[in-house]
């Protein structure tokens, strides 16, 4: 999972800063068109049919056949949490009017036990669930918690996303069954499936076809997205895997032949650095771009799958911006092929619904994986190693807003819990930092030999996509396939509390950690990291919990501080935009800033000059006369 602040995307803090296994199938590629009532599954099967043509209200009505049930009483459910994500999501929250039908066509009693399950009695006699499901999109703007926006639906004449766990529930103790997902659609609709399309029926002569799909369990039903709409598909081979690019722009302003060349150069790139990794014969990429709508998602950023990753990113973006964000977001997704796809442990593997538990090792399948995204991208030519310093130095300071002392290991473990889910955005600071330095150590310890990729395709070769491992077990596992000094690092940064040194890490390879002064703007760091967030659902804009500027610190500003007016102007996500450009474009170190802020529920009154705003941060620098060894080091470690 990868997650963009609100605001990181606004046009306004790109520019004017500035100034200071089987995937996709597309709309084309189908098999011969075959009557989908030929195609059964028998008992083995449980049938799910979401019916597109019939959307009304805004809903869609579904209908699941569970087969034979051998149980007097079964419980139907949604999942409350789905893999990749941390948080919350009840998806049952978004069904209406779930109905139970048996064999002769009468309704049964349904219990609502709770917001994601209800209770059939009687369940040898059932024959089938009806229900009307309503989008997650549609209320990212209202009170309602709604699950992270790529992992939820969208629900639109023009576009439907089906993260599948969003319309299809399950039954409990039947997840291990095979699905028949049959989705009927008007005959204008392309789409893109990350399921194998079995069959597709085009016969009918009302307007509508019917596609039908195959997932051998329910967790094949959750980790495969769909996209049935106006959308526009590229298929393009990089190596010997075939990519199926699927771009939704509501205005048409993109499509995916523009994204398609960088596309396939960082993926190729990713490919050579993976190495002889097993990965996958097709992935799928599915960007849908949200337009300024109050129906409109806004939670930006992309969810990975076993072979396809669904990315959410807003329309305005141009060009170089639109490829600049999907080579940050898709190179860090295509990488969770590594883990937790193929390195995961047993509460990956055997992922519950309901009530999850979670690993330890967060540090990894996030952490290392946003490492990989960056350190790939140096090491294969893709950008220059001050560019690559730069980036670390960036997340070094942005570590520097979350506790230093708080145990990754349990962080990971509680994550959805406080204090540790506002933590959870630090395992893209801070843990990709600790892949960085595991990454020095391997290649010092074994003369450049070996290095964080190659342990992860060991760890892959040994475990894979069907063995899991035992969480307690990893870190001693790691240090006995590799060194004591790596065992140490992780038991003392990672299971213990202890702040990471981050120049003694990089040392090794002729590099330090320095601090200097930098001039900044009133809201923004540098051209992509902004002091204010936002939130969608109420429109508040507010001060981030980082290291705020000299500005604000003078102005007394706090993290969390609630922005009512500035000079006597209200501000909200709404027209956040006018105050930016101001700030940038028109204010002087003389003009006086005057802001009202909400704290604790109390107004405060702050005032400044503007003057010149500058931080304290740290860059990564080359020192003067390395060594030989250091030399080598560098070079074996980001490419020479």
């Amino acid at each position: 999972m990868k997650r963009f602040p609100t605001l990181l995307l606004l046009p306004v803090l790109l520019s004017a800063c500035a100034t200071a296994a089987t995937g996709p199938v597309p709309d084309e590629e189908v098999p011969d068109p075959t009557p989908a009532e030929t195609v059964t599954g028998g008992d083995a099967f449980i049938v799910a049919h979401v019916d597109l043509a019939a959307l009304e209200n805004d809903q869609v009505p579904v209908e699941v056949d569970p087969g034979e049930i051998e149980e007097s009483e079964v419980l139907f459910r949604f999942p409350r949490v789905v893999q990749g994500t941390y948080s919350v999501s009840d998806f049952g929250g978004f069904v209406e009017d779930v109905q139970a039908w048996d064999h002769e066509g009468e309704p049964m009693p349904v219990e609502a036990v709770d917001v994601n399950t209800w209770r059939i009695s009687n369940a040898t006699e059932l024959d089938r669930i009806t229900y009307d499901v309503n989008d997650t999109f549609d209320v990212e703007r209202s009170d309602q918690e709604t699950p992270f926006s790529p992992a939820g639906t969208n629900i639109a004449p023009e576009i439907f996303v089906l993260n599948l766990h969003g319309f299809i529930g399950y039954f409990e103790g039947m997840t291990d069954r095979s699905y028949d997902v049959r989705v009927t659609s008007p005959v204008n609709l392309r789409r893109a499936s990350a399921l194998p399309l079995v069959a597709s029926d085009t016969s009918r002569a009302d307007g509508e076809f019917t596609d039908l799909y195959f997932a051998e369990r329910y967790f094949q039903v959750t980790d495969n997205p769909m996209m049935y709409g106006e959308i526009d598909t590229e298929v393009f081979p990089v190596g010997e895997i075939e990519i199926v690019l699927s771009v939704y722009s509501p205005t048409g302003t993109h499509d995916a032949g523009g994204l398609e060349v960088d596309m396939a150069r960082m993926m190729a790139a990713q490919r050579v650095y993976l190495g002889n990794l097993e990965t996958t014969d097709r992935y799928g990429i599915f960007l849908f771009l949200a337009g300024d709508g109050a129906d409109q998602p806004t939670g930006f950023g992309a969810l990975e799958h076993h072979t396809s990753t669904i990315t959410v990113l807003p329309e305005f973006l141009d060009d170089a911006q639109l490829t600049d964000a999907m080579v940050d977001v898709v190179s860090h997704e295509f990488f969770h092929i590594v883990t937790p796809l193929r390195v995961h442990s047993e509460d990956v593997h055997y992922f519950d619904y309901q009530n999850p538990t979670f690993s330890k090792h967060l540090w990894m399948y996030e952490g290392v994986t946003e490492y990989f995204a960056s350190h790939f991208q140096v090491r294969e030519g893709l950008e220059s190693r001050p560019d690559f310093y730069e980036k670390m130095a960036g997340k070094i300071e942005n570590a520097a807003a979350y506790p230093d002392t708080m145990s990754f290991t349990v962080m990971s473990e509680y994550i959805i819990e406080e204090p540790y889910e506002s933590a959870f955005a630090n395992v893209y600071e801070k843990g990709a930092l600790i892949g960085m330095c595991l990454d020095v150590i391997l290649h010092e310890e074994s003369g450049g030999e070996r290095s964080m990729m190659s342990l992860m395709r060991e760890l892959a070769e040994r475990y894979g996509v069907e063995r899991p491992f035992n969480d307690d077990d990893l870190i001693e596992e790691i240090t006995t396939m590799t060194y004591p000094e790596v065992g140490d690092f992780l038991e003392t940064h990672v299971v213990g509390t202890t702040p990471i040194d981050y120049s003694g890490c990089i040392e090794p390879a002729g590099l330090r950690v320095v601090e200097d002064e930098a001039q900044t703007t009133l809201f923004f760091l540098d051209q992509q990291t902004p002091f204010i967030d936002a939130d969608p659902a109420t429109g508040e804009v507010f001060f981030r919990q980082i290291p705020l500027n000299s500005t604000l610190i003078a102005m007394g500003v706090e993290g969390g501080d609630v922005i009512e007016t500035v000079n006597g102007v209200p501000y909200s996500l709404g027209n956040i935009q006018a105050l930016l450009q101001q700030s940038v474009q028109e204010w002087t170190p003389e003009t006086t800033i005057e802001v009202t802020v909400l704290r604790d529920g109390e107004e405060v009154e702050l005032s400044s000059q503007l003057g010149v705003p500058t931080v304290m941060e740290n860059r990564i620098e080359e020192i003067d006369d390395p060594s030989p060894a250091q030399l080598e080091l560098r070079d074996a470690w980001l490419g020479g």
